[in-house]
């Protein structure tokens, strides 16, 4: 077989040709960079957030590129909203089989000085959200009698603890837990599960902190030196959406340059 060849056999594995993708908190920061990888990789992508204008204008600059993209608004949070949301995409897209639970906050605080407000927000958005538009994605996959990928997208702080960061560390950490959880629950159906753990890569929440001094030094003890680049996730998104990951299910990949494996 020639190497042309070989190329193209695999380049149809990573292909994403005739599915259909979500992508929760696609307006800005990872959100935004994958509902563009997938809809270079051939999905129709639905970008989804709180930000109606926001997500819209994601969709329209998918499409003035050469793509098929959607975009409406969808809060995680309500399970209404994630309802609607799914009916007008499935009118307008058909019916989701790649699924990327991206939409995140984070509000850095002390454990013992966190309000109630500042830790539920969070289990609201990281957490229930999540398992919410999971959950009602899959409800409608097995009805359709169709295969699918979900993807979560977590953080390698929810596999290390850091100071100030005890809610999201801890949303993020149940999400890994929940990701194996979903995955054994669907697997009979042909949905597979799996998460993604990035390290530090910037975005709208990080960015602010990146361009400090304590930023500053905080990259250079990453043992990249430097922040992740969003085209770095691109490998690792594209092998869980599409059929080239067809026997991982339950996996987490962690995206890091050695951050999480190193003692200090």
């Amino acid at each position: 077989m020639s190497t042309d060849n070989r190329l193209d056999r695999l380049g149809k594995r990573f292909s994403l040709e005739g599915r259909v993708a979500l992508v929760t908190g696609a307006g800005s920061g990872i959100g935004l960079h994958v509902s563009q990888v997938l809809a270079e990789a051939g999905a129709k992508v639905a970008c989804v957030a709180r930000r109606t204008e926001r997500v819209e204008q994601v969709a329209a600059e998918i499409r003035d590129a050469g793509g098929r993209a959607f975009g409406c608004r969808m809060d995680v949070a309500d399970s209404d909203s994630i309802r609607v949301a799914l009916d007008r995409v499935e009118a307008e897209l058909g019916i989701v089989d790649i699924l990327v639970n991206n939409a995140g906050l984070s509000n850095p605080t002390a454990f013992q000085e966190m309000s109630n407000e500042q830790w539920n927000s969070l289990l609201d958005v990281n957490l229930s959200g999540p398992f919410y538009v999971a959950q009602e994605t899959a409800r409608r996959l097995i009805a359709a009698d169709k295969p699918g990928s979900i993807i979560n997208i977590a953080s390698i702080l929810g596999q290390l603890a850091y100071p100030a960061f005890i809610n999201y560390g801890t949303t993020k950490g149940a999400l890994l837990h929940m990701t194996r959880y979903m995955a054994l629950d669907l697997l009979q159906y042909g949905i597979r599960v799996n998460a993604i753990a990035p390290g530090y890569f910037p975005s709208e929440m990080t960015n602010p902190f990146y361009e400090t001094d304590a930023g500053k030094k905080e990259i250079q003890n990453l043992p990249a030196k430097r922040l992740g680049s969003l085209e770095e996730l691109d490998g690792p998104l594209l092998l869980l959406a599409s059929n080239a990951s067809s026997y991982m299910n339950g996996s987490v990949v962690t995206v890091d340059y050695g951050h999480s494996i190193r003692l200090s």
